[in-house]
């Protein structure tokens, strides 16, 4: 597969595929993305709603493509725009009210009582909103063949699924009271979910895209990022017992996949998710306010010794030396370096990378 956005597509892809593997090509995987020389005028529409906005497919790819003309993919940087419908749309599809706002979007519980609505709150391929995205979808990829790569929606399944169904606060309790009832709602939540995720799959493999979604890390095959946020409110007795096998079976689904690891109340489950055998690697998201390689490089060596690859985001230039220091470049992906302005700097951070060993 060629882009025209990324003439150098096949080496970045091998350094990823390197990178899977816990291998190195000549240097760890670098995402840079700079501004354009020449930028072109992005088009503007004004709208009566949020919801009028964000569905407006036609305005959007025509957008986003123009937005992606404007930027200069280097190093491993890629043109990836995927079809966002805000994170929770999943829930959406099983019946939830949703609603759009400026910046993103939201469902609102439809899990009242378990024994009345939770067989109800299920997967209807002729949802409006489904059938919105996979047109989306489509004329991503019609827009986009040989130019750009478009990736998976924001699914979000398991745990965070049932606590948008059911209400965070609530599933909290249902932890306690109802764990049966949560347990049966996982079970046939996921068949659902895989369901979803092949029909977009095969769609995607039609136009002999590389698998990817809202992080910008690419797989030939099955890819996506296994998470679960409502953890973070959960024991680890809990979350063993209710939700990690659910993770080990999307896992098993995938022939890729980089846990999605996010907050410091998640990391007590940390061990637990280095043990599954079929995980690749690990994105951890320390949130506003935690940032700092020093702070986490104790975390990062733990993912590197269970081995599993990691991605290294928001480091900053003058922290790639205790980088280089703690880790070994094997299985690093770094997805975003800040202090890089122009090419030079890119070219200056590369080469400091090349002789990481």
């Amino acid at each position: 597969m060629q882009f025209s956005l990324k003439p150098d597509y096949a080496r970045a892809r091998a350094r990823y595929e390197a990178f899977w593997e816990q291998e190195i090509i000549d240097r760890p995987p670098v995402s840079i993305i700079l501004p354009a020389k020449e930028q072109k005028p992005v088009p503007t529409r004004e709208y009566d709603s949020h919801r009028e906005r964000w569905l407006d497919i036609d305005f959007r790819v025509e957008k986003m493509a123009r937005e992606l003309e404007n930027l200069n993919f280097l190093a491993e940087g890629l043109p990836i725009v995927w079809p966002d419908m805000g994170p929770e749309i999943f829930r959406a599809w099983c019946g939830c009210d949703y609603i759009f706002g400026a910046d993103t979007a939201w469902s609102v519980p439809c899990i009242e009582d378990w024994e009345q609505d939770g067989a109800e709150a299920t997967f209807d391929e002729e949802h409006p909103l489904f059938l919105k995205t996979l047109e989306f979808t489509k004329k991503l990829l019609q827009k986009g063949e040989n130019k750009f790569i478009v990736g998976l929606t924001d699914f979000h399944p398991g745990g965070d699924h049932l606590a948008a169904l059911r209400g965070p606060e609530r599933l909290a309790g249902d932890m306690i009271e109802n764990r049966s009832h949560v347990k049966q709602k996982l079970a046939t939540s996921y068949p659902e979910f895989f369901r979803v995720y092949e029909i977009f799959y095969d769609l995607l493999r039609e136009y002999n895209m590389p698998i990817t979604s809202w992080t910008p890390l690419i797989c030939e095959g099955r890819f996506y990022l296994p998470s679960n946020d409502f953890s973070a409110l959960i024991s680890e007795e809990m979350f063993t017992e209710v939700f990690l096998p659910g993770i080990i079976r999307e896992c098993q689904f995938y022939d890729r996949s980089i846990y999605h690891l996010d907050g410091p109340d998640a990391l007590r489950h940390l061990d637990y998710l280095l043990e599954i055998s079929e995980l690749d690697a690990v994105q951890w998201v320390p949130g506003a306010g935690n940032l700092g390689f020093e702070r986490w490089k104790e975390v990062y060596q733990k993912i590197q010794r269970a081995g599993k690859s990691l991605q290294l985001h928001d480091i900053k230039v003058d922290e790639l030396s205790a980088v280089f220091e703690a880790l070994e470049p094997e299985g690093v992906w770094f997805s975003r370096i800040d202090g890089i302005e122009d090419e030079t700097g890119a070219r200056r951070v590369l080469d400091r990378i090349r002789k990481w060993h």
